[in-house]
């Protein structure tokens, strides 16, 4: 997944879930994790960062 495309996805992920998007995005992440898939798993870490970024400095 390119850059823009992961940035468009937290975007989508925050606006539908809000608060909660950050601990959707690392659930998955754990998923591929546990299913031995690291490429995925990477893509939704970085996913979890966008999300992170999005709500600022302040949020944990």
């Amino acid at each position: 997944m390119q850059e823009a495309e992961i940035h468009a996805y937290a975007r989508q992920l925050f606006e539908a879930h809000g608060p909660k998007a950050a601990a959707e995005a690392a659930q998955k992440a754990r998923a591929f994790e546990e299913k031995g898939d690291q490429e995925q798993s990477r893509t939704w870490r970085h996913i979890e960062d966008a999300i992170k970024l999005m709500r600022g400095p302040h949020q944990p």
